[in-house]
C-alpha cells in the first residue's frame, strides 16, 4: 500500500492534533483520549482551563465545507430551540496556517505539511445508552425526536444529501461490484438476492408515493443517543440529511415483529406530542433496513484501505460474511413481502 492510497489524516499525530487545537484558541494540557469513530478521527482533549472538549477531524473528501457548515448550523438551530444536542463550539484562528469558516465560525481548516485538515470542537457530554426496558424510555425518545423534527421542518438543507433509498441501494450494490470484494462461491446467490431485494425496495417506495422530506439526523440509532439524568441528548449529526421522518425512528426499535410494533407505538406516543407522523411510512421500515445493510457493506468495502477497518472488522469480506449477508437478504425479502 503506498502513501497516496491512505486517508489524509493518518499523518495527524497527537502532537499535531494538540497544535491544531491551540491554533483555534483552545490550550490543551497534553492529555487526549481517542474515541470510538471509524469515519472521522475523534478525540477527547483536556484543556489547561480544566474543561474537556471533543475534537473531530473530518475524513478528507467525504463532505464539502458547505455540507459540514450546514450540519453545524442545524445543530446550533436545535440547541437554540432547546433540543438537547451537542453543538460545535465557536473557534478563533490564532495563526496564519489556520482559518475558521462559518457564521459563527465552527469549522477550522489547518495546513500541515501541505495537507488540509478540517476539524470542529464540541463540549464533552457524558451519558449512557438508553435502557429500553425501563418504562417511558421509548415515549421520551419519541418526544425528543418529535422536537428535533419540529425544527427540521422549518427549512430544508441546501447542500447536504437528499435520501433516495431505491437509488441509494442501487449505488451501494454497484459500488460493491466495482470493488470486487465478493468471494467467488458466494457471489451468485448474494447478487441474485440483492437485486431481488432492491426490486422490492423500489416497489415499496413506489406504492408509498412522494415522501414528506425534512431535515433528519439520518443515523439515529441508540449508540448516537446519550441518556442523561434530564433525558436523551443527541450526538453525531455527521449523517444529517433530507429524509422521511421514519428514518429517525426505525433504528430505535428491535426484536421480533410483534415487539417492534409495540415499541414503535410507544415511540409514536411521544413523537406525536410534537409532530405529526404519516402512518404509511411504517411500510418503509424493512425497505430502509435492506438499503442500510447494503450501504453498510459498501461503506466497509470503500474504507478497506484504511488500516483501522481490517483491524475492527476482520470478518468482512470472508466467505462466511457474504453467506451471512445472503441469509439476511433472504429474510428481508420475506419481511418486505
Amino acid at each position: 500500500m503506498n502513501a497516496s492510497s491512505l486517508p489524509g489524516y493518518l499523518d495527524l499525530t497527537p502532537a499535531r492534533l494538540l497544535d491544531a487545537l491551540d491554533a483555534v484558541g483552545l490550550r490543551p494540557d497534553g492529555r487526549l483520549l481517542q474515541l470510538n469513530s471509524y469515519e472521522n478521527r475523534v478525540h477527547q482533549v483536556f484543556l489547561e482551563d480544566g474543561r474537556a472538549v471533543v475534537s473531530k477531524f473530518y475524513r478528507p473528501g467525504r463532505w464539502t465545507d458547505a455540507q459540514i457548515l450546514e450540519e453545524h448550523g442545524f445543530a446550533l438551530e436545535l440547541a437554540a430551540a432547546e433540543v438537547p444536542v451537542v453543538a460545535p463550539l465557536e473557534l478563533a484562528a490564532q495563526d496564519a496556517s489556520t482559518q475558521v469558516l462559518g457564521e459563527p465560525p465552527t469549522l477550522a481548516c489547518r495546513l500541515v505539511e501541505g495537507e488540509r485538515h478540517r476539524f470542529s470542537v464540541s463540549p464533552r457530554c457524558a451519558g449512557r445508552e438508553p435502557e429500553l426496558e425501563q418504562a417511558d424510555t421509548l415515549r421520551r425518545l419519541g418526544r425528543f425526536i418529535g422536537r428535533l423534527h419540529e425544527v427540521g421542518r422549518r427549512q430544508p438543507f441546501v447542500h447536504r444529501v437528499r435520501m433516495d433509498p431505491p437509488q441509494d441501494g442501487q449505488a451501494a450494490l454497484q459500488r460493491l461490484l466495482d470493488l470486487d470484494l465478493l468471494t467467488p462461491h458466494e457471489r451468485p446467490a448474494w447478487l441474485a438476492l440483492a437485486q431481488q431485494a432492491l426490486q422490492a425496495v423500489a416497489a415499496a417506495f413506489q406504492r408509498h408515493g412522494p415522501l414528506q422530506m425534512l431535515r433528519v439526523h439520518g443515523d439515529c440509532h441508540l449508540g448516537n443517543v446519550l441518556w442523561r439524568p434530564e433525558g436523551p441528548h443527541l450526538v453525531d449529526l455527521d449523517d444529517a440529511c433530507m429524509g422521511p421522518a421514519v428514518q429517525d425512528l426505525w433504528m430505535l426499535v428491535s426484536g421480533d415483529a410483534t415487539t417492534m410494533r409495540m415499541q414503535f407505538d410507544q415511540l409514536l406516543q411521544g413523537y406525536e406530542e410534537w409532530a405529526d407522523f404519516d402512518d404509511a411510512e411504517r411500510a418503509l421500515i424493512e425497505p430502509l433496513r435492506t438499503v442500510r445493510m447494503l450501504r453498510h457493506s459498501a461503506w466497509l468495502a470503500e474504507r478497506w484501505r484504511d488500516p483501522a477497518f481490517p483491524a475492527a472488522f476482520p470478518f468482512f469480506g470472508t466467505a462466511a460474511y457474504w453467506s451471512q449477508q445472503t441469509t439476511q437478504l433472504r429474510e428481508q425479502l420475506e419481511l418486505m413481502a
